[in-house]
């Protein structure tokens, strides 16, 4: 009743966002993106004048562009509103996951939290030997020599691989900026942190990828007392997606998924 009663203080309200998946463009039941997140975001920074906003990372990653996106409007509201950010990271925040733990001001991790992977993937197959041995014949017409770069079923060329790894660098050194600016003097000098190798728990804090180990509930009523409220945001599922809609891009993209959890042993 305190909040309708004027003069009188409420007690220490703590926005939580749960940001859990894949991260990838799209309308994809259970992947994160900027346009299925930014509903969420902006109502946790808004509603109720928030102390401050946690939140709950359990991602493996995925398109870098769509982890800037989400950790630029995270950082935008953040300073708008004076809000300081808190990231509690479940059982993964690797990659484009880090990226948007890096979003907050303190970083805190479970013993067993896996985080870093601070570097950039591609992955696919060659299935030009495949299709000759069972007689198909490609037939690709293009304008521009590139625009058939990495055919996966032709062999690889050599300027396609230095083309895509060129790509990659210009990524991988944002990837590098967004963590150095955000992290600061707290990483330590280790020569491993920006090669894609992860950590867990106290090892990850060592090297100054997080502040420490806490939980959310424990650490924000640690913070801001044992009367703070939590309200939790995520993004609403849409009718199509409540309902199964598109089941075979679901169960693709499940497969994939899978596969980027399975990085990690998950």
């Amino acid at each position: 009743m305190k909040r309708f009663i004027p003069f009188m203080s409420s007690d220490p309200l703590v926005a939580v966002i749960r940001l859990t998946g894949p991260i990838a463009s799209g309308s994809r039941a259970g992947v994160l993106n900027d346009m299925a997140m930014a509903p969420a975001i902006e109502k946790a920074f808004a509603k109720g004048k928030p102390k401050a906003v946690a939140l709950v990372i359990n991602s493996p990653g995925g398109s870098p562009a769509q982890s800037s996106l989400i950790a630029a409007r995270i950082r935008r509201l953040a300073e708008e509103k004076e809000v300081p950010v808190h990231a509690f990271v479940e059982d993964v925040a690797a990659s484009g996951g880090y990226w948007l733990a890096c979003a907050a001001d303190h970083i805190w991790l479970d013993d067993s939290s896996i985080a870093g992977s601070i570097g950039v993937i591609s992955a696919s197959f060659g299935l030009h030997e495949f299709i000759t041995r069972h007689g198909i014949e490609r037939r690709v017409h293009t304008a521009g020599k590139d625009k058939s770069m990495l055919d996966p079923f032709r062999p690889e060329r050599d300027e396609d691989i230095a083309r895509l790894k060129g790509l990659q660098a210009q990524i991988h050194e944002s990837f590098i900026a967004h963590v150095k600016t955000r992290r600061g003097d707290r990483l330590a000098e280790d020569a491993d942190i920006f090669t894609g190798e992860f950590w867990v728990g106290q090892r990850a804090v060592d090297l100054g990828l997080a502040d420490g180990i806490a939980h959310l509930v424990p650490k924000m009523k640690e913070l801001y007392g044992d009367k703070t409220r939590f309200a939790v945001h995520g993004p609403k599922r849409g009718l199509f997606q409540r309902f199964g809609a598109s089941l075979t891009a679901e169960a693709l993209g499940q497969v994939e998924d899978r596969a980027n959890w399975a990085r990690y042993g998950l």
